[in-house]
C-alpha cells in the first residue's frame, strides 16, 4: 500500500509539472512586442501619434510617445539614440541640425502642412502696419528663411537672389515699410503677439491664442513649399519595420479625417 501511494503521488507531481509546462508554452512571448519611442512637442503632432497608437499595438508595436519641452531636444534625443524617431519639424530644420551637429537624421514621411501666417493684434491687414513696425520671427535659420520667403511671395519685401542654402536678414533688398525684424526662440512667438506689431508663426503656436490662418492671419503661406511637418528617423534605422509601420499608420485615412475634422483651418495633409 505504501509503495502504491508513493507511485500515485509521483504521478500527480508529473501531471502538475506537465500542466505548468503546457501553460507556459501557451503564454504569448513578450519578445514579440517592439517598443518604438517617438519624441514630439505639442498638438496636433502628439494627437496624431496618440491616434495611431492602438493600430500599432495591434501590429505588435508599443508606441511610447516622449513629449519634450523645446524644439532642440527631439533632435538631440534622436541623434543620441534615446528615441527611435521624432515628429515635430520640417525638413529644412532637420537639415540645419544635421549640418550643425554632424548627425544623420533623415526624413521618413511628410504628414501635414502647418499653414504659416502673419498675425497682428492691433492691425487687420499688412498695409495697416505702420512704418518701422516690429515683426517677430523665429530665430533658427531655416525659419528665418521661411518667414522672409513668405513675406517676399506676398510682396511685402524684396529679397536678393539666393546664393546660399537660406535667406537671412542680409538678403532683404527692399523693405518699403522699414519693418524691424525681431528674432526670438520658436517657443516665444506666441508671447510676442502682445509685444510686437506682427508675428510670423505656425498654427501650432497661434492656436493657443485662439487664432487660425484662415480667419485671422494677415498673410498665409499655402502648401507649395518644403515645410511639411515630417516623421524623422536616423540613417541607421530608417528601414526598420516598426518605423515603416508607423509611417503607414500616420498616412492613413483615419489621420486624414482627424485633420479634416479638428484642424481644417490649420493643417493640410501632405500625403496622397
Amino acid at each position: 500500500m505504501k509503495k502504491s501511494w508513493m507511485i500515485s503521488l509521483a504521478a500527480a507531481f508529473m501531471l502538475v509539472g506537465c500542466g505548468q509546462q503546457e501553460e507556459n508554452v501557451e503564454k504569448p512571448a513578450n519578445e514579440d512586442v517592439t517598443t518604438l519611442k517617438v519624441a514630439s512637442l505639442i498638438a496636433p503632432m502628439t494627437e496624431i501619434l496618440e491616434l495611431v497608437e492602438p493600430q500599432l499595438a495591434d501590429e505588435g508595436i508599443d508606441l511610447e510617445i516622449v513629449v519634450l519641452g523645446d524644439n532642440v531636444q527631439p533632435n538631440s534625443a534622436l541623434a543620441a539614440k534615446e528615441v527611435d524617431a521624432n515628429f515635430f519639424q520640417h525638413v529644412p530644420y532637420m537639415e540645419e541640425f544635421n549640418r550643425n551637429n554632424g548627425s544623420k537624421l533623415v526624413p521618413i514621411q511628410p504628414i501635414y502642412f502647418a499653414n504659416y501666417g502673419v498675425y497682428a493684434k492691433n492691425f487687420d491687414s499688412i498695409d495697416a502696419l505702420p512704418d518701422g513696425a516690429t515683426v517677430a520671427i523665429a530665430n533658427d535659420i531655416s525659419n528665418v528663411d521661411r518667414s522672409l520667403a513668405m513675406l517676399a511671395q506676398n510682396g511685402v519685401i524684396t529679397l536678393k537672389e539666393k546664393t546660399d542654402v537660406y535667406y537671412t536678414l542680409a538678403s532683404v533688398a527692399d523693405n518699403p515699410k522699414n519693418l524691424q525684424f525681431k528674432e526670438v526662440d520658436l517657443l516665444m512667438l506666441a508671447r510676442m503677439y502682445d509685444d510686437a506689431d506682427a508675428v510670423v508663426m505656425t498654427p501650432a503656436y497661434a492656436a493657443p491664442l485662439g487664432l487660425t490662418p484662415k480667419s485671422d492671419a494677415l498673410l498665409t503661406e499655402g502648401v507649395e513649399n518644403d515645410f511639411a511637418i515630417t516623421l524623422v528617423a536616423r540613417e541607421d534605422n530608417k528601414d526598420d519595420a516598426a518605423i515603416k509601420k508607423l509611417a503607414q499608420a500616420m498616412t492613413s485615412e483615419a489621420v486624414r479625417e482627424f485633420l479634416a475634422e479638428n484642424y481644417d483651418e490649420t493643417a493640410t495633409p501632405a500625403f496622397e
